[in-house]
């Protein structure tokens, strides 16, 4: 029994080194552990003895592998089984058409099984996965001499992908001031909206969106508008990015009201615009991000008249789950339905933010 087990162990060491992946050197060093990926300039290679570490292809004078290993070459065909190179050549040896012999320059990647597995789920996400976002909250109270109360919320959400993307915002404030007359609210607005693009290419996308707003202090019950049209990532760099786009709108708003001395009046507008934007993104090291985003709506029918909507935030992280954020919003509309409101409303706001990442 005791030779069995020593047997068993000893076929099992055995067995486990020759999985093992070697690169030569051509200085004469010999590695021993596990290709993870290269990019045909250089190979992740991990060892039990020096973690993971670095090698310059034109070091390599040749490596094999036990292991399947997917090869993707420079037309975007993939080929997988064990891997031999030599000089300036990789051999594939697969299980279902030989050996196929790839020059190193045609390499454009390297993966293993793992790696290559996790390529593939990147390219066809769930709906509920690849979702980054944040939660902000402010509030502030005063009793006393003052009696102000102040509440603010706001909501943010990406999910993207290789070849699409969907954006999901949502932000309200309200405030009160109560001082000797009586409660009066100073602030009660309600925005959010949704974008989905679709890449076309690495630079063009399509998109289409809907954005809708209350602000009871401008008497606008329900602003409603529905958007279209193509967009081009003009910056697209892991901490730097910056989109425009471009289209058209439906809007659908109702307001109601009393102007000052007046009786109460309802209005409902359908209007039909153009849309042009922009959207930007910083990263300042690794710990807080600027953000920034400007539309501009101006009105197909008459002729002057536009609106506009801005809003920017900066985000510094004192923990990977929070930060501290401050942001502001713009909406402007050149003439507003209800007399003695005003034409812009500008907000200001800042609290903790909560991230998230799934």
């Amino acid at each position: 029994m005791a030779r069995a087990l020593l047997g068993l162990l000893l076929f099992s060491v055995l067995a486990c080194g020759t999985s093992a992946d070697t690169i030569v050197l051509k200085n004469g060093d010999r590695l021993t552990g596990t290709i993870e990926t290269s990019d045909g300039k250089t190979i992740t290679f991990k060892t039990d003895y020096a973690g993971e570490i670095k090698v310059q292809w034109s070091a390599v004078k040749e490596t094999a592998t036990e292991r399947q290993l997917y090869v993707v070459k420079s037309d975007k065909t993939t080929v997988n089984g064990a891997v031999t190179a030599e000089d300036s050549n990789v051999t594939v040896h697969t299980s279902n058409t030989g050996d196929v012999t790839v020059p190193l320059s045609n390499v454009t990647v390297i993966r293993s099984p793992a790696l290559q597995q996790a390529y593939e789920h990147s390219l066809h996400p769930g709906l509920l996965e690849d979702w980054n976002g944040g939660a902000n909250f402010g509030f502030a109270l005063a009793r006393g001499n003052s009696d102000t109360t102040n509440l603010a919320f706001g909501f943010n959400a990406v999910r993207k992908t290789l070849s699409d993307q969907i954006k999901m915002y949502a932000s309200s404030i309200y405030s009160t001031n109560g001082g000797l007359t009586g409660a009066m609210v100073t602030a009660n607005e309600i925005q959010g909206g949704i974008r989905y693009d679709k890449n076309v290419n690495h630079i063009l996308f399509g998109y289409v969106s809907g954005d809708f707003a209350h602000n009871a202090l401008q008497d606008l019950n329900l602003q409603q508008i529905y958007g279209g049209g193509l967009g081009a990532h003009l910056i697209n760099h892991p901490n730097t990015t910056l989109d425009v786009l471009a289209g058209a709108n439906y809007t659908r708003e109702t307001y109601s009201g009393t102007p000052t001395g007046g009786t109460a009046i309802a209005v409902q507008r359908n209007l039909g615009a153009a849309t042009a934007g922009e959207d930007f993104e910083k990263k300042f090291g690794s710990t807080s991000s600027l953000t920034e985003h400007f539309y501009f709506y101006p009105d197909l029918s008459e002729t002057g008249e536009y609106r506009f909507s801005l809003d920017a935030g900066w985000v510094t992280q004192i923990k990977k789950w929070l930060g501290w954020q401050i942001t502001v919003s713009d909406r402007y509309i050149t003439n507003p339905p209800i007399a003695g409101t005003k034409d812009n409303d500008v907000v200001l706001s800042t609290g903790v933010n909560f991230s998230f990442s799934h």
